[in-house]
């Protein structure tokens, strides 16, 4: 029995001992499998020495007293202490390599048999796919080794040991080593066996390692093929003909693998002791002209930052849910993947082969903490860490070295610099010289094959493309990357349009990478979602770690929607008045011929007519102009449109036929607007006010339209502020809603300045300001009316120096007993603000009002429409002409929403309230990169707006969605 300290391992800051040299992960082979995934026996120790080693040794060990977990999963997750989030800062005091006395350590047991056909000869190897944060691993009693790097794979030799019967794995798993200081991700801190662990027969002259070398030269259209093998053996690939000894190059007529076109050849290497199949993909990555290529062509990358995430089990992920991953992000115009910040479950890597994603997968090695601190004892400029950080690339290249979607390895995210990483970027290099190499964090490129930012601007970002950027003359000769950018916090991200246009205008911006694929909040009995401090942390980072553009359930939020729409690799423009239509392709590879188009006439928001465009099979990067059918219906006075649509031809891996790539709309005909009410004379009765079907009361406010109901209409400058508008603190502006809250834009009072009959009108004058400020705001509602409408014109005119930007300028009212559908004709079917509202089509749509919230994890401004025409909602009618406005319903007020913290906070009441607002702030993506585009910030100035109401609704339309 091993009774040596635990000082001797978790604390230790070489990478461990014991386990095998990596090697390439494949799925299967013919060689015997036995998964030790299920329950385990458990016990949880609050500190690392807490119990001996007695629980792994030989011979019968009573456990009965122990919990059950499952593995793979995080104890943390399935009852056993909790979760910590933290986004840069360590939760423990910076000491390296020392971690705190207060270590929980959960102690694993799993008993196993061989199956009855286990092979008696050969050896054996215990794999593990990921422990977070270190283990120490025995079986049969024997100390096998210890090993860091939670996400990445260890191997153990164990064939000596095996028993027919009775076998006892147990593996000791400490929450904190230092292994942590390496993992300084920004996600949730979630220790325990999290991945596969499984037992792999190796037979006598099996397959230990190999590398697929599978080039393409796009100039002869041929693929060369050598697999280099620890062993001797053969390689086949019977589609091509191809029977070669290992280590022998083959070059033979191929087509090739791209994102776009993930052709994949099976093959077979055939050792003396093992059949392993491979999954072969051609391709030549290279960085030539300044650009980076693939067969030839420069890429565009319309990419993502994937963190693993489940809100049940946390970063123990089934391949049903990953699948899900790649089709969602497939089916929404994603081409790339960042695996931030650590090799994902190699299964994934397996599906971004299958269905063709571009990859790049990144080392399981982030020390941002240490900014903190001036980067003092920044491991990667320390050489005594220089071991673990090579550890840490070996293990990700060797185990993913086979996997054509593959094209960059990166070192790793936010670590500073160091001569660690310059030693990591030698070594992979030396080891694959068909990769490029990424690492954001070297400004001098010194290590790296690209230039690669975090969040810059967009007129930073155009300098780019332009080649006026400062830095390194190295730095300028080489392709850009956003690795992260437009950071999916909350509502948003906005000005996304304007990035894509920048990344489409120079050559040199090869486009970015959102932040990031999915919101962490863990499910939770009493917040609905759980994120940072919702379990207690003293130190947390809240809900930054909602930022995806699913919500943790994987629906896709309205900035997935929205990302889909910007990144679409078919652009569509025209004139849809002389049916003229532009049809640029934007793929990099494929031609459109796997594409069918499609037109639609609408009036007034309903199809009249559909029917199919003839457009040919244009090239990447070229276009086609092609005519619209003669408009198939007189839509004299409507407002008219023709709605292209390009949709697959036919079903492929990841979406049915007709699934919707891209899409546009043209404006036919404006139509002409209605006549405005008028006539009526206010007359005053008692204690109110009457105007046509309405009442108001003697102060000029309207408490009802025929007969229905009207609660507290008035001017409303306020929202519940977006993440994006709270910003963070290392911005260096001043963030919108601190500048709301600060002027008391939250609680603004009005006073009544006069109410004013005249013959065909009554006009109320307020004053709307904050307590502590001189500024205001004149606002003068108008009112005028027939014998069934009621128009309002509201006239807001600024008082002072505003030199704050406004939340909005509207009205808002409350319709009590409100219920059914709401039905409209103007921008949907989902939310949509300035800077978000590429995927806003116009048309008459239909949802229930609990539809129209967006459930963002963290309650915030959500749910407007914009481009109002018309809405009815509780047997109120809403027609807006010309100014059309953003439209609002929810069922609680804004305040309401503004408290809240968690989606369980917000209770539905008996009243719905509407925003009409004739102007809406950007929303940006300042809660990590800047905010919203001066185009989009909403100055007061004089603004009006006008809305009819009425109490007649008529019948409904055909063809509302």
């Amino acid at each position: 029995m091993d009774l040596r300290s635990p000082e001797d391992h978790h604390e230790d800051v070489s990478p461990g001992t014991g386990s095998l040299p990596p090697r390439a992960w494949y799925a299967t082979s013919d060689a015997p499998a036995l998964s030790l995934n299920g329950t385990w026996r458990f016990r949880l120790s609050p500190t690392a020495d807490a119990e001996d080693d007695t629980f792994a040794a030989a011979g019968p060990h009573d456990s009965g007293s122990w919990d059950e977990i499952t593995v793979p999963g995080h104890w943390v997750l399935q009852g056993h202490g909790a979760p910590q989030y933290t986004n840069q800062l360590y939760p423990f005091p910076l000491d390296p390599p020392r971690v705190p006395t207060e270590n929980p350590t959960g102690d694993h047991l799993r008993a196993f048999g061989l199956p009855a056909d286990w092979p008696a000869t050969g050896t054996a190897v215990l794999r593990f796919d990921g422990v977070e944060s270190c283990a120490r691993v025995w079986l049969n009693g024997t100390a096998l080794g210890d090993f860091k790097g939670s996400r990445l794979a260890h191997e153990f030799d164990v064939g000596a040991l095996l028993r027919p019967e009775g076998n006892v794995l147990a593996v000791r798993v400490h929450q904190w080593s230092a292994g942590s200081y390496l993992e300084d991700q920004d996600q949730w801190w979630l220790p325990g066996i999290f991945r596969d662990v499984t037992l792999l027969h190796r037979p006598e002259g099996c397959v230990r390692d190999h590398f697929v070398h599978a080039s393409y030269d796009h100039r002869a259209g041929t693929g060369t093929l050598r697999v280099e093998a620890d062993v001797q053996g053969r390689v086949t690939v019977a589609e091509l003909g191809i029977d070669v000894a290992t280590g022998e190059e083959v070059t033979v007529p191929v087509e090739p693998w791209t994102a776009e076109t993930p052709r994949l050849y099976d093959g077979v290497l055939a050792t003396a002791g093992e059949r392993v199949p491979l999954r072969v993909g051609f391709r030549t990555v290279a960085l030539e002209d300044g650009l980076i290529k693939v067969n030839g062509r420069p890429l565009l990358f319309r990419g993502v930052n994937r963190h693993e995430f489940h809100p049940r089990t946390g970063r123990a992920l089934d391949l049903d849910t990953m699948r899900a991953d790649v089709l969602l992000m497939k089916r929404h115009n994603i081409n790339a993947v960042r695996t931030s910040h650590y090799p994902p479950h190699p299964a994934f890597l397996d599906l971004c082969d299958e269905y063709g994603l571009w990859v790049i997968d990144e080392c399981d090695l982030e020390t941002h903490g240490f900014q903190a601190v001036g980067w003092r004892g920044n491991p990667v400029d320390d050489d005594r860490w220089t071991p673990a950080l090579l550890d840490r690339a070996a293990r990700m290249v060797e185990r993913d070295k086979n996997h054509p979607s593959v094209i960059m390895w990166s070192l790793g995210n936010e670590c500073g610099t160091g001569r660690g990483l310059t030693a990591m970027a030698e070594w992979i290099r030396a080891r694959d010289g068909g990769r490029l190499l990424h690492y954001e964090g070297d400004s001098s490129c010194a290590d790296t094959d690209l230039y690669s930012r975090m969040y810059a601007d967009h007129a930073e970002v155009e300098r780019i493309g332009r080649g006026d950027d400062e830095g390194p003359g190295r730095r300028r000769e080489l392709p850009f990357l956003l690795c992260e950018y437009g950071h999916a916090m909350g509502n948003g991200p906005g000005g996304l349009s304007e990035y894509q246009r920048l990344f489409e205008t120079y050559e040199r911006l090869q486009g970015g990478f959102i932040w990031e694929w999915i919101d962490h909040g863990l499910a939770h009995p009493a917040y609905g979602y759980a994120y940072g401090g919702d379990f207690g942390e003293e130190l947390h980072d809240g809900n930054f770690v909602c930022d995806g553009l699913l919500f943790p359930d994987r629906t896709p939020s309205p900035g997935l929607v929205e990302y889909k729409k910007v990144i679409e690799p078919v652009r569509v423009e025209g004139d849809g008045r002389d049916g003229t239509v532009r049809v640029t392709n934007l793929h990099d590879f494929v031609d459109l011929a796997h594409l069918a188009f499609t037109w639609s006439y609408e009036v007034d928001g309903v199809s009249v007519a559909d029917g199919t465009l003839p457009v040919p099979a244009t090239g990447p990067g070229e276009r086609a102009e092609v005519r619209l059918p003669p408009a198939p219906e007189d839509g004299r006075g409507a407002e008219t449109r023709w709605t292209v649509r390009a949709v697959l031809a036919h079903d492929t891996a990841w979406a049915a036929r007709g699934h919707e790539v891209a899409w546009a709309q043209l404006t036919a005909s404006a139509g002409v607007l209605p006549p405005l009410p008028g006539g009526a004379a206010p007359v005053r009765e008692d204690r109110h006010l009457l105007l046509g079907p309405a009442v108001f009361d003697a102060r000029g406010t309207l408490l009802s339209l025929g007969g229905r109901e009207i609660e507290d209409l008035r001017l409303d400058v306020w929202r519940a502020p977006t993440d994006n508008d709270n910003g963070m603190p290392w911005r260096p502006e001043t963030p919108p809603a601190a500048q709301w809250r600060n002027l008391g834009l939250h609680r603004l009072r009005h006073r009544l300045t006069g109410v004013e009959l005249s013959e065909d009108a009554l006009i109320v004058r307020t004053r709307v300001a904050p307590a502590a400020s001189d500024l205001g705001l004149r606002v003068a509602y108008r009112w005028q009316a027939d014998d069934s409408r009621l128009l309002l014109t509201l006239d807001v005119e600024p008082e002072g120096e505003w030199t704050v930007p406004l939340p909005r300028v509207g009205i808002r009212f409350g319709l009590p007993g409100a219920s059914g559908p709401v039905r409209w004709f103007g921008g949907g079917p989902g939310e949509a603000y300035p800077d978000t509202g590429a995927a806003s089509r116009v048309g008459v749509w239909e949802a229930d009002l609990d539809a129209l919230h967006t459930p963002y994890v963290r309650p915030q401004e959500n749910g407007a429409r914009p481009g109002l025409r018309w809405a009815e909602v509780g047997g109120l009618r809403i027609d807006c002409g010309a100014d059309r406005p953003w439209f609002t319903a929810r069922r609680w007020t804004t305040e309401q929403l503004d408290a809240a913290r968690h989606r369980t906070d917000l209770t539905p009441g008996d009243t719905v309230w509407v925003n009409l607002d004739i102007g809406q702030h950007g929303i940006g993506s300042g809660s990590c990169g800047p905010g919203a585009l001066p185009k989009y910030r909403l100055h007061a100035r004089r603004e009006q707006l006008r809305v009819t109401f009425s109490t007649a609704v008529p019948p409904a339309p055909a063809g509302a969605r």
